[in-house]
């Protein structure tokens, strides 16, 4: 017994003369005892031991009280609960093969609805930056089609192609289209229901992969949508309890694993080939935030998402084959999320038996899957500007004096107060000077005066801005920020009236008061000062058009604007190229094998 115990009963027994004194002594011990074992100590244990007791219950509390995993209750007719200390990776295989059998999962009719509309929305990005020749996506559509799929072999294919090639190839070629301009659906893992905040990003970049799988199988479109709603919801759910931001991991390692999960899934993969899939995923392909990193980006921004799909299928189609990668790989203290998060104390980091550190909830039927809270880009921008965005379209609709002088000589200060992260990803001075297209859209600067120079235009034509629409949303139609918005050339990037209006904006960030407010809303003011030195105040933005919780915007009409706006920059009717793609769910198999065969325009060489 340790020495603790062992003195104090001494001492007991000294102040003890009387008989009996010795018998109350030891149950007055054995109480302690059971106190502090009670409280998660062994009453035998030396101190050295009790306060790794202790250390181990922190560790535990601390992570259950980050995910909020140990006070869940979910209805099981709507959703599957993975517990922490549960195999997570297989539970995900489970619950991708129950969903896509249909053993589980009836998805609303609005949850139908707005993943079509998330997926025309991407499409039409994808097109938009095919016809352009965007760097990327022509380089990995070349690489495709040097990739044909063999006889019998089924094979998917690339937009605006008849050719079946490597179903990984077609992924990789439509991903990196649909990414190329950053113009796509945007996630912000918040689930405060259920206390999942982590915060993560992530983009509706995947969707490629549900197709290949559909084309490579012969599914109909039914499935193919089907598959669609459960990479969202994998990859959506993962971003509400793991922030890989925080540790300097690039976002799209979420839709990865969402990826070999659905893909796994379509393909008739096992639940266990699934889990190992994912478990190669993790271990042999992380990608870091150096992707985003710097003064002037590169590809790799746009096709990371791509990139990660790609190795997402590989993984699967090896699993399928026999190869057996790491099992339960969020519970693996030297994988990504035990490495970073530890569930163990210091002497146990490295123990394998130990929960992750997440609960997470999966939804299967009804209508809060997590495709319900993402957001919509109503053009060309990097996410975190929309709320400055919101803040310039209101002041400019409300104050035409700002407008007036075709230079923007009556403006001569812009102050915008924003959160973190915004402020890190695109207000910090790094991005004040842009001079390529990746770099320029990831810079709130060049973002806001962009759009001030097209309003300053617009009224010098047509004399006034549009009126009309909750969220100003005429005026969003009218300036609409285009892939031309961002080119390399005097007419934007370098363009003298944007670069002088980017000297007169003043980022500033907005501390406790804006940033408890993110992700749940996007929390942006915008202060414009006129010549005279008059104050003009957008006040705090938080639901801009195109958020999920923003109920003043006629979306419809607004991404209808934007689908013709990309969409003749492709193809010859672009409300017929929605029509070939919207409503998948109503597609036959054989609509689904030809999805991609038509003709897109192709306008040069877009840098």
């Amino acid at each position: 017994m340790a020495k603790r115990a062992s003195t104090r009963k001494k001492t007991k027994k000294k102040s003890t003369k009387k008989a009996g004194g010795a018998k109350r002594a030891a149950k007055k011990v054995a109480r302690k005892k059971a106190a502090r074992k009670k409280a998660g100590r062994s009453g035998g244990a030396s101190k050295k031991t009790t306060r790794k007791g202790a250390k181990k219950k922190t560790a535990k509390a601390s992570s259950a009280k980050r995910s909020g995993a140990r006070r869940i209750k979910v209805d099981a007719s709507r959703y599957v609960h993975l517990p922490a200390d549960s195999n997570q990776a297989l539970g995900i295989g489970q619950f991708a093969c129950d969903f896509m059998s249909g053993r589980i999962g009836d998805p609303a009719p609005s949850v139908v609805e707005r993943t079509n509309l998330f997926h025309v929305d991407s499409v039409f990005c994808a097109l938009s930056a095919i016809a352009l020749g965007t760097n990327a996506p022509t380089i990995l559509r070349d690489e495709a089609l040097s990739y044909p799929a063999r006889e019998g072999e089924g094979g998917a294919c690339i937009y605006g192609s008849r050719v079946r090639v490597k179903p990984e190839k077609a992924v990789v070629a439509n991903s990196a289209a649909a990414r190329e301009w950053d113009s796509n659906g945007t996630n912000f893992g918040y689930n405060p229901a259920l206390g999942h905040t982590a915060g993560e990003f992530g983009h509706n970049d995947f969707y490629p992969v549900a197709l290949a799988a559909a084309q490579a199988r012969g599914l109909d479109g039914a499935q193919a949508l089907r598959g669609m709603i459960l990479v969202d919801e994998i990859r959506g759910r993962l971003a509400e309890v793991f922030s890989l931001k925080t540790y300097k991991i690039d976002h799209v390692v979420h839709g990865a694993i969402a990826s070999a999960a659905t893909y796994g899934a379509m393909m008739g993969a096992t639940p266990e080939q699934i889990e190992s899939a994912i478990g190669m995923v993790v271990a042999h392909y992380i990608p870091w935030r150096a992707i985003r990193a710097g003064k002037q980006l590169s590809d790799s921004k746009g096709a990371s998402a791509a990139i990660s799909s790609e190795v997402a299928v590989l993984s699967v189609q090896r699993a399928m084959r026999g190869f057996l990668g790491p099992r339960d790989i969020f519970r693996n203290p030297e994988a990504i999320f035990r490495f970073f998060e530890p569930t163990t104390g210091a002497k146990d980091r490295w123990t394998e038996v130990a929960p992750a550190p997440f609960d997470l909830v999966l939804a299967h039927s009804g209508e809060d899957f997590a495709v319900m809270g993402m957001h919509f880009k109503l053009g060309l921008y990097e996410h975190q500007s929309a709320g400055a965005l919101q803040g310039v379209i209101d002041l400019v609709s409300k104050h035409a004096d700002l407008l007036e002088k075709p230079n923007g000589a009556n403006i001569k200060k812009i102050t915008i107060v924003a959160y973190e992260p915004a402020y890190g990803i695109i207000g910090n001075p790094a991005k004040m000077d842009p001079r390529t297209r990746q770099s320029a859209d990831h810079s709130m600067a060049y973002i806001v005066s962009t759009l001030l120079r097209k309003a300053l235009e617009y009224v010098q034509k047509h004399g006034a801005l549009p009126v009309g629409g909750g969220a100003n949303d005429l005026v969003w139609k009218a300036l609409m920020l285009s892939p031309y918005d961002y080119a390399e050339h005097e007419s934007a990037i370098f363009h003298p009236v944007t670069r002088a209006l980017m000297k007169k904006i003043n980022f500033e960030h907005g501390g406790p008061s804006y940033d408890k407010r993110y992700p749940d809303g996007i929390p942006t003011s915008v202060r414009i000062h006129d010549a005279k030195g008059k104050k003009r105040d957008s006040g705090m933005v938080m639901y801009p058009a195109g958020h999920a919780r923003n109920d003043t915007a006629d979306l419809r009409l607004i991404l209808n604007h934007k689908f013709k706006l990309l969409g003749q920059l492709a193809i010859a009717d672009p409300m017929a190229g929605v029509r070939r793609f919207d409503a998948l769910q109503e597609k036959s198999a054989k609509d689904v094998a030809s999805l991609c065969d038509f003709a897109i325009e192709r306008r040069g060489d877009f840098q």
